[in-house]
């Protein structure tokens, strides 16, 4: 079994910035070519495929619904920083209470089947408004919600030096 790795102490994470959906699939793209390269370094606890299964889950819970909910305290400590949220960078590390392995969406995947899914997701999002509001920050505008997962993915992907 693998070491786990503290996240928020990781040295060399890559700070990413992505614009578009489409910056993050060239992100992802360039991921996948070094994997089957044999080049791909990770830094964090995730395998790539687990990573990109992590981020389409949280895609489609903004349509389907998210099964936590924060507490009452949270949701008001962090509302107001809702602008800071969607220019990111998201901190690392975060976990939630009482969920094992601190997040949803972590079950091992193959990458093909991890980027199969994050295509889906993210064509979704790209095509339709999620009507679920943001479990901390309440509802928000289409763009928005395409912040909020670039920001995700930029958090994630920077946990893979692709060479």
């Amino acid at each position: 079994m693998a070491q786990h790795v503290n996240t928020k102490a990781v040295k060399g994470r890559r700070t990413l910035k992505f614009l578009t959906l489409g910056d993050a699939n060239r992100e992802v793209q360039t991921l996948i070519a070094a994997e089957n390269a044999g080049t791909l370094k990770r830094l964090g606890n995730w395998e790539l495929g687990q990573t990109l299964h992590h981020l389409a889950t949280w895609v489609h819970f903004a349509f389907d619904g998210y099964p936590v909910r924060p507490p009452f305290l949270i949701r008001v400590l962090l509302k107001p920083f809702k602008k800071k949220f969607l220019r990111g960078p998201l901190p690392a590390g975060l976990r939630i209470p009482n969920i094992p392995g601190g997040t949803l969406g972590i079950e091992p995947v193959s990458t093909q089947q991890g980027l199969d899914e994050l295509n889906k997701a993210f064509d979704r999002l790209e095509h339709t408004m999620p009507v679920q509001p943001h479990p901390i920050v309440g509802p928000m505008t289409h763009d928005e919600w395409i912040q909020a997962n670039l920001r995700h993915a930029e958090l994630h992907l920077g946990y893979f030096l692709p060479a």
